[in-house]
């Protein structure tokens, strides 16, 4: 199936009147698919670690009329990692909004450093939040999708889902991962007739503060961030991470009512799927010298 084309025998989804639950709607992406939702007539469930974050996303949501009668805003803390809380989650949005159409499962969390100098504890963080927090997500909310009779999971993959690059191991391991669960949940519930569609999305730069954020995080965990890292994370967030999110989330969500199952963000997430596919043996070599190039900048 071509990466453009329609999930088999749909025709265009609207998202208007559909609840729709965000995980990470506090801040970057995940806002911005809340509000884009919002500005379509969504019904919404919004979720975040970040209270702060996910209270503004919702008072922005609810100005943009998802507050009005019929249209609430239901709004909850939510650490995706944990997959009680996950389950229990999905209860409280049933129990309250009564129906689930479309999860868009977007918390995520970004991290460097080189497979010999990660800690463990590392990639155990950004599995549990990045990976199974999207497989917590779907298994807590697919059977209340199916029972909606038109249900859709849309999970986000990265750039990075692609395509690895040396110093995100962690992150090209847990963006991977979601692209092959989602990939296999497509397949099963094609296989078993379900009312479901299922959409991967690869973003490529977006202007988040996802890199900032895991700098931060590794200096408050005691990592000695070298001059280098700190250069390298300046220059990716001036000249990769381009894309105001608010394209983004129109892009994503334009895919989902167009029924795409696959739907890449950006024209750097398309050159580079282009690049992949026809150099797969031989394109971390080029990842490697164009790394090696930007460090000398």
């Amino acid at each position: 199936m071509a990466k453009t084309g329609r999930w088999p025998g749909t025709a265009a989804n609207s998202v208007s009147g559909k609840v729709c639950v965000v995980t990470g709607a506090g801040s970057g992406i995940g806002r911005a698919l809340a509000l884009e939702l919002a500005k379509r007539g969504a019904r919404l469930a919004l979720s975040d670690v970040s209270d702060g974050g996910l209270a503004e996303t919702a008072e922005r949501a609810r100005a943009l009329g998802a507050g009005s009668p019929g249209r609430g805003v239901h709004t909850a803390r939510l650490d995706v990692s944990d997959r009680e809380a996950f389950f229990a989650y999905a209860e409280s949005v049933v129990d309250e909004l009564g129906v689930v159409h479309q999860l868009y499962n977007n918390a995520g969390v970004a991290s460097s450093g080189t497979v010999l100098t990660s800690d463990w504890s590392e990639y155990q963080r950004v599995l549990s939040i990045n990976l199974f927090g999207v497989i917590h997500g779907t298994q807590a909310f697919l059977p209340h999708l199916v029972a909606s009779g038109d249900g859709h999971v849309v999970n986000v993959s990265s750039l990075n889902g692609f395509m690895a690059q040396g110093g995100l191991s962690a992150y090209s391991a847990s963006k991977f991962g979601v692209r092959g669960f989602t990939e296999a949940l497509r397949a099963e519930v094609l296989a078993a007739g379900q009312p479901v569609r299922v959409s991967v999305v690869h973003p490529g730069g977006v202007r988040t503060s996802i890199a900032s954020s895991a700098m931060e995080h590794a200096k408050a965990s005691g990592h000695r961030v070298t001059a280098e890292e700190e250069a390298q994370q300046k220059r990716y967030d001036e000249k990769l991470l381009r894309m105001p999110p608010e394209q983004a989330a129109r892009i994503v969500v334009d895919g989902v009512e167009a029924g795409r199952p696959r739907i890449l963000v950006g024209r750097d997430a398309q050159l580079v799927d282009v690049v992949v596919r026809l150099l797969p043996a031989h394109y971390p070599a080029l990842v490697a010298r164009l790394g090696r190039a930007s460090s000398k900048r």
